[in-house]
């Protein structure tokens, strides 16, 4: 095992990334309220506000709020990935154990899950979002945000916290998409690019954006 500790996270090294790890932590970290969930293609955009068109043909109207962080998701490769690396996933839990064992005083047997993406984040996010939470895509999956703690073959383990429970082991298929994930700016924003966004929603009904994810090449985000 190689324990890599992750306090204290080193800081953003811009002002831009620190808004960004503070405005995204706040509204998406682990034990926090999730924002409503947008994910379509941009068919509209105006100085304030965006129109997505969600998959099942719906088109929503998005506020976008002074300093609402955005952020940019390129194509990533596996073999990026190494001990210490902070990383985003995506995974539904398998009914069989981790090939990982925790090296304790007694022997931990963990849960492997079933990676479905893989985000490789910039090292001026480390410890956005950190931590492990339910998640709503696909159905039944979980979200982690951590840093490799172990790698075997083609699992991982996602460490979130000091202790040994604090850790999810995911299995990354060959299939399973890589990407890299970036701080973005509001020009990243254009039409016919595919999005998603977590936004709050007011009494009235309105979405106001909380943070924006785009593809960048084609790149269909599948958060």
């Amino acid at each position: 095992m190689n324990h890599l500790s992750p306090f204290p996270i080193r800081r953003a090294h811009t002002v831009l990334a620190a808004a960004a790890l503070l405005l995204c932590s706040l509204a998406a970290r682990a034990d926090g309220p999730e924002p409503e969930h947008v994910r379509g293609q941009i068919t509209a955009l105006e100085a304030t506000a965006l129109t997505i068109k969600s998959a099942d043909g719906r088109s929503v109207r998005v506020q976008l709020p002074d300093g609402a962080p955005v952020f940019t998701l390129s194509k990533g490769s596996f073999s990026s990935v190494d001990f210490g690396l902070y990383v985003g996933s995506v995974a539904v839990r398998l009914d069989m154990a981790s090939p990982i064992v925790r090296a304790t005083p007694r022997e931990t047997i963990s849960w492997l899950y079933l990676g479905k993406e893989l985000r490789i984040i910039d090292e001026k996010l480390r410890g956005i979002a950190v931590g492990f939470k339910k998640w709503d895509f696909p159905q039944g999956s979980s979200m982690t945000h951590g840093w490799v703690d172990d790698l075997e073959n083609r699992v991982i383990s996602i460490k979130y916290g000091p202790t040994q429970d604090e850790e999810s082991d995911v299995l990354v298929g060959p299939d399973v998409p890589v990407t890299r994930m970036s701080v973005g700016q509001r020009s990243d924003l254009k039409t016919g690019v595919h999005a998603f966004v977590g936004a709050s929603k007011a009494a009235d009904g309105k979405l106001a954006a909380v943070f924006v994810f785009v593809g960048k090449d084609g790149l269909v985000p599948s958060l």
